[in-house]
């Protein structure tokens, strides 16, 4: 539409000042046959200049359109850009709300584990990776941290440290407390991990 817009501002700038420029010729024309000083096909110094006024305005005009065209390009790549990292992270606040869910599955079954009912057991695993399946296609990845890994603040939070219990552990994570996600590249939770000293 805007392209529509630049195009006719354009060619009607364009032919007003060519109507201008043959009017100011027609004129410059009649008056020099009547005057009969002027020479046909030599311009007068009046033309040279109004020409020149007038190719200086065409110029102008030009690369303000070329601006404003450019302009307009770039906030259109812009707000794609945005409207697509919007529906990548669309679903952001809805799967974090779910994260505390999964994290009191994962404690459950733990739970149930040690009680013995297998039956129970196998119900609530049942439920429960089906709820991760579901999580897992709307995007939701776990962030792969385990004891022993080293220590990244771009990936992890540590809550705490404490003596490590090997020499191998000093400085790198002995325990994972709660696991993190991620959506897509985005780190949605970090997980919080403790350190050994």
């Amino acid at each position: 539409m805007f392209k529509k817009i630049f195009k006719n501002m354009s060619r009607e700038h364009a032919e007003n000042a060519e109507n201008e420029l043959n009017k100011e010729e027609v004129l410059n024309e009649t008056e020099q046959t009547t005057d009969g000083t002027a020479e046909q096909g030599v311009p007068s110094a009046e033309e040279l200049s109004a020409e020149e006024k007038l190719s200086e305005e065409l110029a102008k005009e030009k690369d303000k359109f070329l601006r404003l065209f450019a302009e307009f390009e770039n906030y259109k790549k812009r707000t794609s850009k945005e409207r697509i990292d919007l529906f990548k992270t669309a679903n952001q606040e809805v799967l974090q709300a779910m994260l505390p869910i999964l994290d009191d599955f994962d404690r459950a079954m733990v739970q149930i584990g040690k009680s013995g009912d297998e039956n129970l057991l196998k119900g609530v695993e049942l439920i429960h990776n089906k709820l991760k399946d579901t999580l897992v296609s709307k995007g939701l990845e776990q962030v792969e941290l385990k004891a022993g890994d080293a220590f990244d603040a771009d990936f992890a939070e540590a809550i705490t440290q404490i003596p490590a219990p090997s020499e191998e552990l000093k400085g790198k994570i002995v325990d994972v407390v709660e696991k993190g996600y991620k959506l897509g590249d985005k780190i949605i939770r970090f997980p919080k991990v403790v350190l050994g000293n």
